[in-house]
């Protein structure tokens, strides 16, 4: 095997790893769910105590029903507060003063045009309740239900409707002196501020401890997609951490949270809270203030819950104080969340999930995000980034194809050395490497673009796969989301014949190719063509079916992803041919095609 197919080899088998390793996907267990389960838990006293879980009773609602009505029984359960802002829509419930019910206006979850609006945050009583609830953990002399908790009944003292620039304020009275406020306010993207004060009119100082929760009921139906982190995102202390759901009920059982937990001292520039692929809820203290960050899971409630304990505070008597804090809650869009980021949350940006190669997929979302505000497509943003990408990487590929064209001029003294050398390949290494070093061709410089193009691969399909700004993006005609795959099929002419095709996740769903993936396929073979086929059979049959290989495992993924790789393939393939041509040598494409379709191993090449 010559130098140049060992190339060959090498690329193809680095290839084949990158698609087998995005392929993979890790089943997903979902454990049974129980969202009215009300578990009671143990409370401490000293103020620094380890709360319950953040659950309220709820009244089944009948069954079968459909999540709508169940949805629609459990806001109708509650008195509520309306909150309306030009990206989100909900409600708070007056029971507990929870934040549970949040839509985001400006997405919804399918592409029909009847399609809701995707539901962030759900009430108890719900298929996976999803809620943020606020509160004070009690200490000395007081005890629970003296403090606000997850069913205390609040009353709206001031505004009607929370939205932009109008804050509501909760307020109750424990009837032993303490009357505590809750103020909710909220910005025209998705951050929420709230303000929890409390006045001691009982007569002696009161010791008593903030907190804010963020709490799922049962394990969320999540894509199970490696490539995407979906689960808590923990900033502590500067340090990002990604905990997986399935990895919460390994945590070490820790009694008095009464729940399997990891807890957390931190002192500045943290928070803590869930991310979904496209979606984030997380509570948010002052960049400056120390907190206690718990992560725990409670199994017999079934409960995934994050926390925010900031130290406890000490009210003289007659005094009130005040404390704050930020919850954000909706889209991960980076523009909103860079903005966000500038305004004091540390790394904000973070709970993006940029991936190993976070150097590349944050400056290569950061040009492509660029390019679609001037372009206002994002499928010819991806084309006329791949040009970019190409171009910066042109002076190795430049390096790369004079050698290959090199390599072609010396095959008929390769031969001749094969010949004489016989079955001695040491005899034959020695005598290669002398004639490379005298004609000045490094048989390797074809593997460096190749090797250089792998993170690259990876850094791109991870923007593609993980950032919103991909999701239900349009290109052209038939491709309304390049975020996934190619939704035209072979199998029904691409909608000429009245026949349904095979659904994603079906075994069948392979054959099922669009347009997008026959045209990868195509612009491989057509790439391959610039050479002739390798001489040795074996060789000659991998290289043939290659292309037709990658069509088949590349028509699952998403099309903005397939759409870089036919821009890099027509690309590449231009590059190729202009510089041999430069070099003297004319790829006989329709020959070598000819050539293939005729088994005929001989070379086909012109030198000029």
């Amino acid at each position: 095997m010559d130098d140049q197919n060992k190339n060959l080899i090498l690329a193809t088998a680095l290839s084949v790893l990158v698609i087998i390793g995005w392929m993979y996907f890790f089943p997903q267990h979902q454990p049974a769910v129980d969202p009215n389960a009300n578990p009671t838990a143990t409370v401490q006293s000293d103020g620094t105590a380890a709360l319950p879980p953040a659950t309220a009773t709820a009244t089944p609602a009948p069954a079968p029903v459909s999540v709508a009505e169940a949805r629609a029984t459990a806001l109708a359960e509650d008195t509520r507060i309306t909150i309306e802002t030009p990206s989100l829509k909900g409600s708070i419930s007056l029971t507990g003063g929870r934040l549970d019910d949040l839509s985001l206006s400006s997405y919804r979850e399918t592409l029909e045009d009847d399609s809701e609006n995707v539901t962030l945050l759900s009430p108890v009583g719900t298929d996976q309740s999803y809620y943020a609830l606020y509160g004070w953990a009690p200490s000395g002399s007081l005890t629970y239900d003296q403090v606000p908790g997850a069913n205390t009944p609040w009353t709206l003292a001031e505004g009607e409707t929370l939205a932009p620039g109008a804050p509501v304020t909760l307020a109750w009275d424990n009837g032993a002196g303490l009357i505590f406020n809750r103020t909710f306010a909220v910005d025209e993207n998705f951050m929420f501020t709230i303000t929890q004060k409390v006045e001691n009119a009982t007569g002696t100082a009161q010791r008593i401890q903030p907190y804010g929760i963020v709490a799922r009921h049962g394990e969320p139906e999540i894509e199970g997609f490696f490539i995407a982190h979906e689960g808590v995102v923990v900033m502590a202390d500067g340090v990002l951490s990604e905990i997986d759901y399935d990895d919460m009920p390994d945590f070490p059982t820790v009694p008095r949270e009464a729940a399997n937990a990891e807890v957390t001292a931190v002192t500045e520039n943290s928070w803590v809270g869930f991310a979904d692929k496209y979606w984030m809820t997380t509570l948010i203290p002052d960049s400056a203030t120390p907190f206690t960050s718990v992560v725990k899971y409670v199994p017999g409630a079934d409960i995934y819950q994050t926390e925010a304990r900031l130290q406890p505070v000490d009210i003289a008597a007659g005094e009130t104080v005040e404390v704050s804090t930020r919850l954000f809650a909706g889209a991960k869009e980076w523009e909103k969340i860079k903005t966000y980021e500038a305004q004091g949350v540390h790394n904000f940006i973070d709970s993006i999930d940029w991936g190993w190669f976070f150097f590349l997929t944050k400056p290569i979302f950061s040009v492509l995000h660029w390019l679609n505000s001037i372009i206002g497509n994002m499928g010819w943003s991806i084309i006329v980034l791949t040009l970019l990408i190409k171009s910066v990487l042109f002076p190795l590929a430049y390096k790369s194809y004079v050698s290959m064209a090199k390599m072609k001029e010396l095959q008929p003294q390769m031969q001749e050395l094969k010949e004489k050398a016989g079955d001695d390949r040491q005899k034959l290494q020695q005598e290669m490497m002398a004639l490379y070093k005298k004609e000045k061709v490094n048989p390797a410089a074809g593997c460096l673009p190749i090797l250089l193009q792998i993170p690259i691969f990876f850094s791109l399909y991870k923007v593609i796969f993980n950032t919103i700004e991909l999701r239900h993006a349009p290109w052209v005609g038939w491709i309304r989301d390049l975020s996934s795959p190619d939704p035209s099929s072979i199998l029904n002419l691409f909608g000429a014949l009245p026949y349904a095709t095979p659904e994603p996740g079906s075994l069948f769903f392979i054959l099922s190719l669009g347009v997008l993936p026959i045209i990868l396929g195509v612009s491989m073979w057509l790439q391959q063509k610039l050479n002739p086929a390798p001489a040795d059979a074996t060789q000659a049959m991998i290289f043939a079916w290659m292309p037709w290989v990658f069509m088949f495992m590349l028509g699952s993924f998403a099309s903005g992803l397939v759409l870089y790789w036919i821009a890099n393939n027509i690309i590449t393939f231009t590059q190729q041919y202009t510089i041999m041509r430069s070099q003297g040598y004319k790829p006989d494409i329709f020959g070598n095609i000819k050539s293939g379709f005729k088994r005929n191993k001989a070379p086909a090449g012109d030198k000029e």
